[in-house]
């Protein structure tokens, strides 16, 4: 979906440019593109019918440039793709969520250490976010960009909040498993 939008935003547009733009909104960081696939998927989309190559040129030694445009076919999954995130709430896979199944595996103090430490991280990607917020370049982006930086912001402090409040509930010694006895919640190895 974001390719296909910024395709059809930038059109005609280079595969580098896409990639720098998807970069400067941090997209690695929270729409899962890694810049190394976004021409790999330039190609696949093209493939599919969904873009078209516009033409390909080569200035000097530098590598070869290919300009993209949307099809009609591109457009209509666009569309597709865009109303679909929009309405409908889906969240992540987030692979903490696996491991936080396993709590009891891990001693009391090491899984609230590594509560605190999400925590702590969380709080530096929070500060990363501010920061962004504040630099001169980003005059030069939509607002709504500002209002996604923002979301992530209020997603993160939410997650600090109660990987504290989780940290305090294991050390305080609260049941994991309600009439287990805390020695036996997880089987000896």
């Amino acid at each position: 979906m974001m390719i296909l939008g910024l395709v059809q935003w930038m059109q005609p547009v280079h595969g580098y440019d896409v990639r720098r733009e998807l970069l400067s909104w941090s997209a690695d960081k929270w729409a899962n593109i890694q810049p190394g696939s976004i021409y790999h998927a330039l190609r696949k989309l093209t493939e599919e019918g969904l873009l078209r190559e516009v033409s390909t040129e080569q200035i000097a030694g530098r590598p070869a440039r290919t300009t993209y445009e949307i099809t009609e076919k591109g457009k209509a999954e666009f569309q597709t793709l865009l109303r679909g995130n929009w309405w409908n709430v889906s969240a992540g896979p987030d692979p903490f969520m696996a491991a936080f199944a396993f709590l009891p595996a891990l001693s009391r103090e090491e899984a609230a250490a590594a509560l605190r430490n999400r925590a702590m991280q969380l709080r530096a990607g929070v500060l990363q976010l501010e920061a962004v917020m504040q630099a001169e370049w980003t005059t030069q982006k939509p607002v709504y960009v500002g209002w996604m930086w923002e979301l992530s912001i209020v997603r993160a402090e939410a997650e600090i909040a109660w990987c504290e409040r989780t940290a305090k509930k294991i050390e305080s010694g609260e049941r994991y498993l309600p009439g287990v006895p805390i020695e036996k919640e997880w089987p000896a190895s």
